[in-house]
């Protein structure tokens, strides 16, 4: 086992020197049948770069003989092992000396331990920050546990309202409650209690708060007084509620009444590392949970950017402070750097993004790549940095036991340094640290926008601020809104007054009209920039009239220019999009990334997102799961949505992505149905028999989902089957086979279409399925072929022809195939179908509203989109007995192609079909993102019109309208 203690000559001879000293001591004589030769080599090596572990165990010859006889040099410990040994040391402790004594012995022994396998590079840094961690944990649980005995025989035992006893709580704050502690840390203490009572069953009474105060004052001398034995850990109790003025230990209410009310941004960032680690755990527990809110906003907390840039301020301040330059945990690129960088993260998006509730940096780090925060560069080269300036942490305290943090300025104490970190000399050893804290610094500051201090102004709003502050209808702000590229200048400014004057007669907070106040100039500068000013301008103030309470979202704007202008020319293009944000004003958060927001993920990444997403809820939280499977899809959408806007992407991705985006949760939702089902009532009886992973139950798209042209606001068509057989369920709540499968359509349909506060997933259409809405809503696959058979109606064929299976087991959704095959394939009467076409046509068009004089309707019209989907599915029907390749595909695009392939249709004729088809969708798709009815003016389209008219002609035999 190499040792990575790096020894010059000259720290050879000192080595030598201090192991001779070693040797002369009583301890040596005492101990000096368990050392081995490997141990005396470790020993040598440690002494020489550290004063500490040479006094320790020079002047101790008890402790060194017990520690080098027990082997625990040699062995890492379990999370348990210190509580487990002092609950045996303190067994019989008589009192609080006897107490401070044991606790002081201790962790003399311990940290010894520690310091030894820390510097011989027998535990990683991972260890020795558990094991400071859980010696402090054990220290501080077990003095409380003595402490709270004894005051509840002096002072009667706390209890609450309804006579149960109270315990005190302790957490850790900072690199305590992450378990990330230092060597020769202060440990950050906060005291407090469930609820307010008085004592009994002592010899007096007194109030809870007076008998908390009491213990907790004893327990910071127990840990923190210096005796001649040296103190057990110093306890900082100043981030409490009010600090040093404020009462040591306080009761929950008034905790979480003082966060509510008074609580500051530093202290959110305080609480993030925070945790109950000794006294009652369970109302622990539950204290920071209710104060999570506090800490974690429920939405992207952009509002806290002013805070943190001034908390970032007084950090580089103090950074070039005087002899900041060689603090590694202060200075520039220090380990508060690294730790600010992560945790400005977790505050604005912890809230939203439960995964980076976490205490530790590095793991938060690794967090902030899954989410796409930083780059994995930049995760790499943080962690690595922080790795290295907490190992150099270690090693300069480990030399004294001393808290600090500042490098040696004296040749010894660096060539003691750079030897404990492994390197040969002093250079070499500092030319790696600075190359770290540079790159950290550089992270650093990146964050914020801090090239200055703000974002940067855009010059073209500032002459409209006055607009906003003093509005009045004279030629002069007429002229001004002109010149910013209003046509409109008079509608302009009627939208803007009007606006102003709503908000004068509203409650808001000073912040969110400040906020508001600085962000109109730059709405009104760049609506001015786009092609329907007015319209982009009306439709951006309607966003921010919906979340002008919620004003963490305006000051994203403010503090993302990028994003307000990504957001005015989606506004230009889309009511749509612009609807969607006001309802769910959480995915402004896309607009920060024109990367991603113009780019929707392709199939494989939505499963992976969904996945991480979903694994991040709590399993038992079906809520929690709805409302993250509304977001999901709201997210993906939008960036189909502006992908479309923008022309990113060409109309038939525009539906796949839709489709793919339907079909991801759809099977999400339906597997979580099932595993509810199937944990209750067991397995149903199926013919064949279920495999593995199987459920027996498929999902069947019809309509634009089955035919892979869903538009924004589609809804599913959908049809469930499943292959049970008769018979009851195997499990414990045992049902039969139709039941069960009842049951699980009916939770399908509740997770897709039940309001929450996210919204509706989707609006679901289940008519289709055999019979209708009297219909079953699962029907077996073998019921569903029969009635296919033998009783469904011609426009039910014409559903087939569109339909496809898109979530479920793979054998019944080819069992579906094959019966969608079978039933399309059947010969017709050609006549007879005919007729039928033309009659189901004319009856529909009968029963929607005609469109205005002067309009056409592309969906109902003459020569429209569903004359096309007509005369398609009458040929699929019509020819697919002799040429059953044509039933390959659903969606019409393909159909026409397959039509032509088949020679069922020429190429000139299938060519206008999918020209006209693709450009109705294509219009109706933007007329959708605009919230207008998918009509035209009647002189548009006229010769494609006048053509798919021509071929309904000479296939079906009338004008469609007949």
């Amino acid at each position: 086992m190499s040792n990575p203690i790096v020894l010059s000559q000259e720290l050879a001879r000192e080595a030598d020197k201090r192991w001779d000293e070693f040797r002369a001591s009583p301890a040596y004589a005492d101990a000096e049948g368990y050392i081995t030769s490997e141990l005396a080599e470790f020993l040598r090596r440690a002494f020489a770069v550290s004063d500490f572990m040479l006094k320790n165990c020079t002047r101790n010859p008890e402790m060194t003989a017990a520690l080098f006889e027990s082997g625990d040099l040699f062995r890492g410990y379990d999370g348990e092992a210190y509580a487990r040994s002092l609950a045996i040391l303190l067994e019989d402790v008589e009192d609080e000396a006897g107490l401070s004594r044991i606790l002081r012995l201790f962790r003399r022994r311990e940290m010894t331990r520690i310091a030894f396998r820390d510097l011989s590079g027998l535990a990683d840094l991972w260890e020795t920050m558990a094991d400071l961690s859980s010696l402090a944990e054990g220290c501080i649980a077990a003095a409380l546990s003595c402490l709270y005995d004894r005051h509840c025989v002096a002072l009667g035992t706390p209890m609450d309202g309804e006579g149960h006893a109270q315990k005190l709580v302790v957490f850790g704050m900072g690199k305590l409650g992450a378990r990330e502690l230092n060597f020769s840390s202060d440990i950050d203490l906060i005291f407090a209690y469930p609820e307010s009572g008085e004592t009994r069953g002592g010899p007096r009474i007194v109030t809870n708060e007076e008998f908390f105060i009491r213990l907790s004052r004893r327990l910071i001398h127990v840990l923190g007084a210096n005796t001649a034995d040296g103190m057990v850990f110093r306890v900082d109790m100043n981030l409490r509620p009010y600090g040093e003025s404020g009462p040591l230990a306080m009761g929950f209410d008034a905790m979480e009444t003082y966060y509510q009310e008074q609580g500051r941004e530093w202290e959110r960032y305080a609480w993030i590392k925070a945790r109950p680690l000794a006294g009652d755990f369970a109302a622990g527990d539950r204290l920071a949970a209710a104060l999570r809110p506090f800490i974690y906003r429920r939405y992207l907390d952009f509002g806290v950017f002013e805070s943190l840039r001034e908390m970032k301020q007084m950090i580089a301040l103090e950074v070039k402070r005087k002899g900041m330059a060689d603090n590694i945990k202060l200075g520039p690129g220090g380990i508060r750097e690294v730790e600010f960088f992560g945790q400005i993260f977790q505050l604005i998006r912890g809230g939203v993004v439960p995964a980076l509730q976490e205490r530790r940096i590095y793991t938060v780090l690794s967090l902030l790549v899954q989410e796409g925060c930083i780059a994995p560069e930049t995760c790499r080269t943080l962690q690595e940095a922080y790795i290295f300036l907490r190992r150099v942490e270690h090693r300069l305290q480990a030399v004294n036991d001393a808290q600090t943090h500042v490098l040696p300025k004296d040749e010894p104490g660096r060539a003691r340094l750079a030897a404990a970190m492994g390197f040969d000399g002093w250079a070499s050893f500092y030319d790696c640290l600075d190359a770290y804290r540079a790159a950290v610094h550089g992270h650093f500051n990146s964050l914020l926008k801090m090239e200055e201090s703000a974002p940067e102004k855009d010059a073209a709003a500032e002459p409209l601020a006055e607009i906003w502050d003093r509005p009045r209808d004279d030629a002069d702000i007429r002229s001004i809104l002109q010149s910013a590229g209003y046509d409109d200048p008079e509608a302009a400014f009627r939208c803007i007054k009007s606006f102003r004057d709503e908000l004068g007669d509203q409650v808001l907070s000073r912040e969110g009209r400040d906020r508001i106040t600085r962000l109109m100039p730059l709405v009104i500068a760049g609506a001015g920039r786009t092609d329907d000013s007015c319209i982009a301008l009306e439709r951006t103030i309607d966003l921010i009239r919906a979340i002008r309470r919620r004003t963490s979202y305006v000051a994203l704007l403010l503090e993302n220019p990028h994003a307000l202008d990504h957001l005015i020319r989606l506004a230009d293009t889309s009511a749509w999009i612009m609807r969607l944000l006001a309802r769910q004003p959480v995915l402004m958060d896309e607009l920060l990334d024109a990367r991603t927001l113009y780019l929707p993920p392709e199939r494989s990444e939505l499963e992976a997102s969904l996945a991480r997403n979903q694994a991040k809820s709590d399993p038992d939280d079906l809520e929690g799961h709805m409302d993250a499977l509304r977001l999901f899809r709201q997210i993906n959408t939008l960036k189909v949505a502006a992908a479309d806007i923008t022309n990113a992407i060409p109309l038939m991705r525009v539906s796949d992505h839709l489709s793919d985006i339907a079909e991801t949760v759809l099977r999400r939702v339906v597997e979580m149905s099932a595993v509810h089902l199937f944990e209750r009532h067991g397995t149903p009886p199926c013919d064949p028999p279920l495999l593995p992973g199987e459920r027996g139950f498929a999902v069947i798209a019809y309509g634009k989902l089955g035919g892979l042209e869903l538009g924004y606001d589609s809804d599913l068509d959908l049809v469930f089957l499943h292959s049970g057989v008769g018979g009851l369920s195997d499990g414990r709540q045992p049902v039969d086979t139709t039941t069960f499968y009842s049951r699980l359509g009916q939770r399908v349909l509740h997770m897709l279409s039940t309001h929450t506060a996210a919204g509706r997933l989707y609006e679901v259409d289940m008519r289709l399925r055999p019979s209708g809405a009297a219909g079953i809503l699962v029907s077996s696959v073998s019921g569903f072929r029969e009635y296919q058979l033998n009783e469904a109606w011609t426009w039910e064929k014409q559903a087939l022809v569109r339909a496809r299976p898109i979530v479920g087991d793979p054998r019944l959704m080819d069992r579906f195939q094959e019966i969608r095959r079978e039933i399309l394939a059947q010969p017709r009467n050609r006549e007879a179908l005919r007729a039928e076409i033309r009659d189901m046509r004319a009856r529909m068009r009968r029963d929607f509203p005609a469109p205005e004089p002067g309009q056409f309707d592309l969906k109902q019209g003459v020569g429209g989109m569903v004359d096309i989907e007509f005369l398609v599915q009458y040929l699929v029907l019509l020819e697919s007995h002799r040429r059953p390749e044509i039933l390959r595909w659903t969606d019409n695009v393909r159909l026409i192609r397959s039509l032509a392939d088949a020679r069922i249709i020429d190429e000139i004729t299938a060519y206008f079909l999918r020209k006209a088809y693709l450009t109705y969708r294509s219009m109706g798709h933007k007329l959708s993102l605009r919230e207008k009815p998918a009509r035209v003016s009647d002189d548009r389209f006229i010769e494609l019109r006048e053509r798919v008219t021509a071929v309904w002609r000479r296939y079906v035999g009338t004008d469609s309208t007949s």
